[in-house]
């Protein structure tokens, strides 16, 4: 069994009953979110050496919160089984403690934690409320913790406020999404030809490395295109997988990190490129006509991506958006844990770029 199902089973076995009992006719939602290979489902058995178990989210009101969490979390512990369905109920406690802090209550005897909305929101994103979001905000998001969010599952939800941050949160709006591709296929635009180049020097470990982060970057333009979040790079490859875009795109993306010649890295590379064009061009987003052939005089196989970017840009609608430079969003421009991890820290970033 999964996480997921585990957790779903865990609240309706036991925490919501016990709950009816303590605290009878308590508005709340219950969920899985946050973190764990569970919310992507991606967890095995390996998983389970880690924060992997019985455990449910209950979300209160603030004012419900700070009545009742610390009671309910303390109380629980005495009439929690010891284990559920043949997993212990104790806390897996690396690499993550339990929930604590000004809007969470956990501990180590069981997988049961207390939240507010507000509190998940700020912890895991910066924000209180998920309502009326600047263009920047949005860019400061990195996709890895907007899944950590939206991600996972709730199982249950009385008033209806996680379920509707987690609707509001589902993807970017439309000038937003437009601005990230445009500034995905800037990152293509910077080095597609020095697959070429540095193969042409004798430079093959330089090419192979090239190679290696515009698969990448044709991967992240691939969950943009269909319009899902990419995950941390343990699960990016997995999650990829499950991409309808991956079919087409795989073969290319393997030939050219399989290939022993640059001029074949960059021909498979330019394949996958024109796949993702194709696909810009058949979803409705703004046209453009791709072609592929030499870069200006020299011998390195491209695509024109400048008419990709200035068709994307050209639609986009939001005058604040339309004065960024085509740079990015924090995902375009670091993939350090440390600075990802810290949604402070995102925000900031992404502010020095207006």
């Amino acid at each position: 069994m999964q996480g997921i199902e585990l957790s779903r089973r865990f609240y309706a076995d036991i925490v919501r009953p016990w709950l009816a009992t303590v605290a009878p006719g308590l508005p709340h939602a219950a969920a899985l979110i946050g973190y764990g290979s569970e919310l992507l489902g991606f967890d095995d058995e390996l998983s389970r050496d880690h924060n992997w178990g019985p455990r449910v989210h209950i979300f209160l009101s603030r004012e419900r919160f700070e009545q009742e969490a610390q009671r309910l979390v303390e109380a629980f512990g005495a009439a929690a089984p010891t284990s559920y369905l043949g997993e212990p109920i104790g806390w897996r406690n690396r690499p993550h403690p339990p929930a604590g802090g000004a809007e969470a209550v956990g501990t180590l005897a069981h997988g049961l934690e207390l939240h507010t909305v507000e509190g998940s929101l700020e912890r895991i994103l910066g924000v209180r409320s998920a309502a009326d979001l600047s263009p920047l905000t949005w860019l400061g998001f990195p996709e890895q913790r907007l899944l950590a969010f939206t991600a996972g599952a709730v199982f249950h939800d009385d008033d209806g406020r996680l379920t509707a941050a987690r609707e509001l949160l589902a993807y970017p709006p439309r000038d937003v999404w437009l601005h990230k591709l445009a500034c995905q296929w800037r990152r293509i635009a910077e080095e597609q030809a020095f697959v070429g180049r540095a193969g042409q020097v004798g430079d093959e470990l330089g090419s192979r490395v090239i190679a290696g982060r515009l698969v990448r970057d044709v991967m992240r333009m691939a969950f943009l295109l269909e319009r899902r979040y990419a995950p941390y790079p343990k699960w990016f490859g997995s999650g990829f997988a499950r991409l309808p875009l991956a079919a087409v795109l795989t073969p290319h993306l393997t030939a050219a990190l399989d290939a022993d010649a640059w001029e074949a890295r960059g021909n498979a590379l330019a394949a996958a490129y024109l796949e993702l064009a194709r696909q810009q061009n058949a979803i409705g987003l703004p046209r453009f006509e791709p072609v592929i052939g030499p870069y200006f005089e020299r011998p390195f196989t491209t695509i024109n991506t400048d008419d990709a970017i200035a068709a994307l840009s050209a639609a986009i609608e939001d005058s604040e958006i339309r004065a960024l430079s085509i740079i990015g969003a924090i995902d375009h421009i670091t993939d350090l844990t440390p600075v990802l991890e810290n949604p402070a820290l995102t925000q900031r970033i992404i502010g020095q770029l207006a």
